[in-house]
């Protein structure tokens, strides 16, 4: 099955929307510049006003790289965990992966005392940006993991999404007796994380952050075959020709690299990784992985950035929690999967 020229045309608008979307976010804020200024700014001119150039250079390009590769790593992630388990409801927040990374940047922060600024991650050093990621990594993937083990003997997508929601609890369980023993400023700086953000993330994090985000993707682009194999089932794959083992192994690293390095460096952010592939999936109408995993990175950076867009409520100095918003885009995705429960299969596998 080839792409066919309309899916072309989806993906080519994506990936123009991704760009308008990008440069509206460097436009828009407390400060609003002008398009044209941004577009003077990042091709080295100079601006009309200096502090317009500090104000995109400095605090929005790195703030709107960091969303563009987290939502385009949180949807990827979350496609490929729908896949993997056969469940459209899963996603790295639901399932629990991203408590399971929290619990690895919890037991860097609280107990090694790896942590600065509102951010979390302000002022931390590169062996500090490292041990964070790696910790949210190990974690995310531990919890992954055990995640899959128990789908094996579980075949009900709500007992596995509720069991999903358990691990979730129990690793929160964890993060809360950690900060019960810890001080007031790590207290403060991991509370503050937990909200989400993008505009934490320096230059120098994003020397670490965006090759890891880009390496993952590329690894997930070149699973696309196995993914189309365990559409329908191990066996299948395995008459395919396929190294099941192998392939399984290569996307829960991939998954579980995706969703802990987001963690780590921004936050817990909720819901876009289950319902970009859903939307992806309704819009193109098709289930091919040669489709959904480009439409998915372009799309998860374009929902990403928005939302961050409407966190900031531009013209107003008040920024909102991201997950809020995140929370108030994606909870009407998951609502309307789970209200069309009755034909979850055949929209999954078709």
């Amino acid at each position: 099955m080839n792409i066919t020229r309309t899916q072309t045309i989806l993906l080519s608008a994506l990936i123009v929307g991704l760009i308008a979307v990008f440069l509206l976010s460097l436009s828009l804020g407390s400060v609003s510049i002008p398009l044209e200024q941004i577009v003077t700014i990042l091709f080295g001119g100079t601006a009309e006003r200096a502090s317009w150039a500090t104000i995109v250079l400095k605090f929005r390009l790195p703030k709107a790289i960091t969303a563009a590769l987290a939502g385009a790593a949180l949807a990827a992630s979350g496609l490929q965990m729908q896949t993997l388990f056969r469940n459209p409801l899963a996603d790295p927040f639901v399932l629990g992966i991203s408590s399971g990374a929290s619990l690895g940047v919890a037991l860097v922060v609280l107990v090694a005392g790896v942590a600065g600024g509102s951010s979390l991650l302000a002022g931390v050093s590169l062996v500090g940006d490292v041990s964070l990621a790696f910790a949210s990594i190990i974690g995310s993937t531990l919890v992954l993991l055990l995640v899959m083990a128990v789908s094996r003997r579980v075949q009900s997508t709500m007992t596995l999404l509720i069991l999903g929601l358990l691990f979730g609890y129990a690793t929160s369980a964890l993060v809360s007796v950690l900060l019960y023993f810890s001080i007031a400023e790590r207290i403060q700086a991991y509370i503050s994380w937990t909200f989400g953000s993008f505009g934490g993330v320096t230059w120098s994090q994003l020397q670490i952050f965006g090759p890891v985000v880009v390496v993952a993707l590329i690894l997930s682009h070149l699973l696309v075959k196995p993914l189309n194999a365990f559409l329908l089932g191990e066996t299948y794959a395995r008459s395919m020709g396929l190294n099941v083992g192998l392939a399984r192994l290569g996307v829960i690293t991939t998954s579980a690299s995706l969703a802990g390095i987001v963690t780590a460096f921004c936050g817990p952010i909720g819901f876009l990784g289950v319902a970009v592939p859903h939307l992806c999936r309704s819009l193109f109408g098709t289930s091919d992985h040669r489709v959904l995993l480009p439409a998915v990175t372009l799309m998860g950076g374009i929902l990403a950035l928005g939302a961050d867009l409407l966190a900031q409520l531009p013209g107003s100095q008040l920024t909102l929690p991201l997950n809020a918003v995140t929370a108030l885009l994606g909870a009407p995705v998951v609502a309307w999967v789970i209200l069309r429960q009755r034909n979850l299969r055949e929209s999954f596998a078709g």
